[in-house]
């Protein structure tokens, strides 16, 4: 059971507003950014008072609420945009990289992230043509339909205009400590969310910020997809343990809201995907022969499937498929079929290895 610490984020998050900035320790700080036409509504910007200037870590969209408030929530604190130094990003999702270059060029700031989530941001946000064939392939092998093919492996273009694409001044990868004058976080490589998604942990102040790799309410979308390496929910699992090791007294996510009992919750989610991969697993034995697309829609979501929008529908096909590669790699499963892919038990079929490559 996790222990709720940000009382007044949960209560703005129950009341659909904006919670307040906040000093979370002393000098550091939590700042919400706004997230347009998103259910998540904000995303919780840290600002980490350090000698000589302020560090963030994550940035938000690049829209010009978003702007204004960071500016206004770094004026809480006696801060200006001005004054940030780095930008340290857990991953390239929009909502948390969007603004790092507009922050460079009003400050000088330099921008870390991890050598894989770096590697694809050309391809994710400037020359796309290559990677939406790359998707159109990925579902046409899921079983899409084609009335549906060309919205769903497009659906994330729209989002492109909340970015900035800079690349980054500094890589970041497993174990290495970022200084930051009087402060100290070590990265925390904890793949599945994104290639590169990084943790920060501070073991002197016993915290996480924990990216959207543990969130305490909701399950991160861990999903295959053109640019996801080839089972991201085996290594999205892994890493919840990795994390879960650590001394951790409060965990500071980037959506939500703060909360205790990391283990807890890291357990909690394995327990979800536990389920769900045995829900899968039982499906495809019941129906040999059935498509990933097919199971998407039959399986149950939080809201009904006429409901769910092409992105998060394409999302939600991820999902699937990455509990289906983690049986397939398992032995639980097996796959047959050019296109689409046909998901079958194993037993009298043919194993794959384990891997999807496009």
């Amino acid at each position: 059971m996790t222990e709720v610490t940000g009382a007044a984020q949960l209560q703005a998050w129950r009341d659909g507003v904006m919670p307040p900035v906040e000093e979370v320790r002393p000098g550091l700080w939590s700042i919400p950014l706004p997230l347009p036409r998103n259910p998540l509504r904000y995303v919780l910007v840290y600002a980490l008072e350090c000698d000589g200037g302020i560090a963030l870590v994550d940035a938000g969209w690049n829209t010009e609420e978003a702007w204004a408030t960071l500016g206004a929530g770094l004026e809480t604190l006696g801060a200006t945009v001005e004054q940030v130094t780095g930008v340290l990003v857990t991953h390239i999702h929009p909502d948390h990289y969007g603004l790092a270059a507009r922050i460079r060029e009003a400050s000088g700031a330099w921008v870390a992230l991890h050598p894989a989530d770096a590697a694809v941001l050309p391809e994710r946000y400037e020359e796309v043509d290559a990677l939406l064939d790359r998707m159109a392939s990925l579902l046409r092998a899921c079983g899409v339909p084609q009335l549906e093919l060309d919205e769903l492996s497009a659906a994330s273009m729209s989002i492109r205009q909340f970015v900035e694409v800079t690349q980054p001044d500094r890589l970041l990868d497993d174990g290495d400590v970022v200084p930051l004058g009087g402060r100290e976080l070590r990265a925390v490589w904890t793949p599945g969310h994104s290639p590169g998604h990084l943790c920060f942990y501070d073991a002197t102040h016993r915290l996480l910020l924990a990216g959207d790799h543990v969130l305490p309410r909701i399950t991160p979308n861990i999903s295959v997809h053109a640019q996801q390496r080839p089972n991201p929910l085996a290594e999205f699992l892994d890493a919840l343990q990795k994390v879960r090791g650590l001394d951790v007294d409060e965990v500071l996510p980037a959506h939500e809201y703060r909360f205790r009992n990391l283990a807890g919750r890291v357990d909690d989610l394995l327990l979800h995907h536990a389920e769900r991969l045995s829900v899968i697993e039982a499906m495809v034995a019941a129906t040999p022969g059935i498509t990933c697309w097919d199971l998407t829609v039959a399986l149950p979501w939080s809201r009904a499937w006429p409901d769910i929008p092409p992105f998060m529908r394409r999302a939600a096909n991820g999902e699937t498929l990455a509990h289906l590669m983690v049986l397939l790699a398992a032995g639980r499963v097996a796959r047959h079929g050019g296109e689409p892919w046909h998901w079958v038990p194993p037993s009298g079929s043919r194993r794959g290895d384990g891997l999807w490559r496009l």
